[in-house]
């Protein structure tokens, strides 16, 4: 008898999982309630590339691939498509977009690839019935904020509509910082928010321009604040003090000495 494959297994068993006699929380879910659950996937095996994490990487890509069975097999159920529809469409897609892999088409470099996957993509809009597609279709409105706007503006540079150089983008921050004070300092409550977003799109024009993940930027961020915020509390349980209990200057002086031990 021939040994199957692990994922012909990985198959098998949420198969058995959907059955009438499989699990009860298997079979009830659906595209739209498993959709928190290939977010969380995705995010810890994000997590696990940065801790630099094989084994753990391992078990989190099982877990993403988990989840593209899962949806797959649901839609089977309802006679929609297969995993092999799944596999069969994305191959067909790399080979698709990669003529100067699998056909005869010339690139000289990365950005030459990265322009005509985006020619062949605008392509393959006009041919789905999009008369005049845009050269901002395609990106996905669940993304990140951050990532989103990254990818938009991308896609506009390569277009020509961009700064010269990273201090136009510098001066644009430095523009609406001056409108969010302004609209803040007069109360007008309605427009700062919107001053906000203009001043958090600025910055990110800012990390395209010199080559900075922002979203990586800010998980960055993020990691300090909490080592160091932890770091203080630390400190205060040693003094048996409560954070609440203590001054200002007393919490930047922890602050400034949780840095130095980074």
């Amino acid at each position: 008898m021939e040994k199957t494959s692990n994922f012909e297994e990985l198959v098998r068993v949420m198969k058995r999982l959907r059955a009438p006699e499989g699990c009860p929380w298997d079979r009830e879910q659906t595209h739209s309630s498993l959709k928190p659950y290939m977010l969380e996937e995705v995010y810890e095996a994000l997590e696990a590339i940065d801790a630099e994490d094989d084994s753990e990487l391992c078990k989190e890509l099982g877990d993403v691939l988990l989840q593209v069975v899962f949806h797959a097999q649901i839609a089977e159920e309802e006679d929609r498509f297969t995993i092999e529809d799944v596999a069969g469409a994305i191959v067909e897609k790399l080979v698709r977009r990669h003529p100067h892999v699998f056909a005869d088409a010339e690139v000289d470099n990365t950005e030459h690839v990265i322009a005509n996957w985006e020619e062949i993509k605008k392509q393959e809009r006009r041919d789905a019935g999009q008369q005049h597609p845009s050269h901002l279709d395609g990106i996905p409105k669940s993304l990140p904020a951050l990532m989103r706007a990254q990818r938009m503006q991308a896609r506009a540079a390569r277009q020509g509509f961009d700064w010269r150089e990273v201090g136009g983008a510098l001066d644009k921050v430095e523009e609406e910082f001056a409108e969010l004070r302004r609209e803040n300092e007069a109360g007008s409550t309605d427009t700062v928010e919107d001053e906000l977003g203009d001043l958090l799109f600025s910055l990110v024009n800012v990390s395209r321009f010199l080559h900075v993940d922002p979203e990586q930027a800010l998980q960055r961020a993020i990691a300090k604040f909490e080592q160091r915020f932890r770091s203080i509390e630390s400190a205060l349980r040693e003094r048996e003090q409560s954070m609440r209990d203590s001054t200002l200057e007393e919490l930047d002086a922890l602050w400034d000495e949780a840095k130095k031990h980074e």
